[in-house]
């Protein structure tokens, strides 16, 4: 009998296996445990449910069963958040050992009870941006339709929940939920980026929004938008600098049309409007109209433009 697979399997684990062998990355956070994607993914699920009760989760409450519903919720809430939230403080942690690591396991509970608490505003927020959405829709027929199947809110959501979290100075959580979003709806907003009330994603798809990006209220973009770096200043030995303001600012009742680009730290003055396929790496006064030129329609009969 041939051993030659048996062989190459054993060497392969060997291979694996040894740790001088990593060029990058060895046991993440020195075995420390790294957050869950599924256990997330179950949280902010949760956090839905929370937030709009009878939307998701149990779908036919009663008001006066209300309270048990959300509460039974919120203390699985704060729970697994906590478990969570110390496993990513615990993965930053410079202490070697996470079994005595303490202040990590005391301060988890804590952020997990401050994000509770932000959970009414949180609410407050995106019934904003749910009743713009509907505002500024004329193919939505009711704000319950918007709630359960618009990509723009449910990656609103996620941001806005890992903004919070983010607020808290919990590590590596947030990046992690509003990449969630990312891959179900193909829109991607760093959970750094600023981002006021009443804001709208219209279809969403490729719609991009930088870490330093800062979004005033009454804002709408529609797919394809990038808010978007220009350049990345490097340090001597090459890498990028981080933590530069590199992204746009967009300022109150601002629309931005569809696979526009706006590159850099550039402002969009209040209550401009920006066409489609624009790309613009400069600042604009506020109620400014930027618009692609239009093309010219050709009569191929004759060669002359019409």
């Amino acid at each position: 009998m041939d051993n030659r697979p048996t062989r190459q399997i054993e060497k392969t684990i060997q291979t694996l296996s040894d740790p001088n062998l990593y060029r990058m990355v060895y046991m993440p956070g020195h075995g420390k445990p790294l957050p869950s994607v599924r256990q997330l993914a179950d949280i902010i699920e949760n956090i839905r449910a929370i937030l709009f009760p009878g939307f998701f989760g149990e779908n036919r409450l009663q008001s006066h069963t209300l309270p048990y519903h959300i509460g039974k919720r919120i203390d699985e809430l704060y729970e697994h958040l906590s478990e969570q939230i110390r496993r990513g403080i615990c993965f930053g942690c410079p202490n070697q050992n996470y079994e005595q690591c303490q202040k990590c396991k005391d301060r988890a509970p804590i952020r997990a009870g401050d994000f509770i608490e932000k959970l009414p505003e949180l609410r407050n927020n995106l019934e904003d941006d749910i009743q713009a959405t509907y505002n500024g829709d004329p193919a939505a027929e009711s704000t319950e339709e918007i709630i359960f199947s618009y990509p723009g809110i449910h990656a609103i959501t996620n941001y806005r929940i890992a903004h919070a979290l983010l607020e808290l100075e919990v590590p590596l959580l947030p990046r992690i939920i509003t990449e969630m979003a990312h891959s179900k709806t193909g829109i991607d907003i760093h959970p750094h980026a600023i981002i006021d009330r009443s804001f709208v994603i219209d279809h969403g798809t490729g719609v991009v929004i930088g870490a330093t990006s800062q979004i005033g209220k009454n804002v709408k973009l529609y797919q394809g938008v990038t808010l978007g770096a220009k350049s990345f200043p490097l340090d001597e030995n090459g890498h990028p600098i981080k933590g530069i303001a590199r992204h746009p600012i967009v300022e109150d009742d601002v629309i931005i049309y569809a696979e526009t680009t706006v590159l850099g730290r550039v402002t969009i003055g209040r209550g401009s409007i920006i066409g489609g396929n624009v790309w613009l790496t400069r600042s604009i006064p506020p109620r400014s109209r930027i618009m692609q030129q239009k093309a010219q329609t050709m009569n191929f009969a004759n060669g002359e433009g019409i």
